[in-house]
């Protein structure tokens, strides 16, 4: 693949979603902001790489060396006079058919599981443009279905807002000329002492039998913060 960068700008807009956020056995609990693990997923699908697929390792190899930036758009009411502020609700499901820790049949199992209310966030995923190129003209035209971190959560417009030469173009485009800092956003760092937290999202391999994530530091940024 070529050396030479693009930026790839994404709208995440539903009415609810879920972005998989230090979640373990029956807890299935949601981030702030989109994860990377999550948006390497939706490309995965717009691609239509399987779970464990030569694409799907070469889809998760370039994703990794690329950088992220999630912003959170506050929804507006009332042709903008009102901000919603987004929610986290929970939901429980049952599960049949699972084991106990011992290894005894359990015919129905208790998970529960939060979501994201009322949330909008747009990103800009900085890395090589022969990849990103390819990303975007499958997302625009998805071989797999796409949602907001569960298949529960369906976006409620496109999700591609384009290609761009530069981050600054991207985000013209995804905050209509808005200034940055008016939002709070999270960035991933290049070097490690640039962050502030250290996630578990960055993508090994989705396979089921072989699912790994590796550490991705970030940092987060208020309104008003440079």
């Amino acid at each position: 693949m070529s050396t030479e960068k693009a930026h790839l700008a994404l709208r995440l807009v539903g009415p609810m979603q879920a972005w998989g956020f230090e979640s373990q056995y029956n807890r299935r609990n949601t981030g702030r902001f989109p994860t990377k693990s999550a948006l390497a997923g939706l490309i995965c699908a717009a691609l239509g790489a399987s779970r464990g697929s030569t694409k799907e390792k070469e889809v998760l190899e370039v994703v990794r060396t690329s950088r992220l930036l999630a912003v959170a758009v506050p929804r507006q009411l009332g042709g903008g006079a009102h901000s919603l502020s987004p929610r986290k609700i929970s939901d429980y499901h049952t599960v049949q058919n699972t084991v106990t820790a011992e290894g005894k049949p359990k015919d129905t199992h208790l998970t529960y599981r939060q979501y994201l209310n009322d949330a909008c966030f747009v990103a800009v995923l900085s890395g090589e443009r022969d990849f990103l190129s390819e990303a975007a003209q499958a997302i625009d035209d998805p071989r797999w279905g796409l949602w907001l971190g569960r298949k529960a959560c369906i976006p409620a417009e496109p999700v591609l807002a384009g290609l761009f030469d530069t981050e600054q173009e991207a985000l013209d485009k995804l905050l209509a000329g808005r200034p940055l800092t008016s939002f709070s956003r999270q960035r991933e760092t290049e070097r490690f002492e640039e962050g502030a937290d250290t996630l578990p999202d960055l993508p090994v391999c989705f396979d089921s039998n072989a699912r790994m994530f590796g550490p991705r530091r970030v940092r987060v940024f208020e309104p008003g913060e440079e």
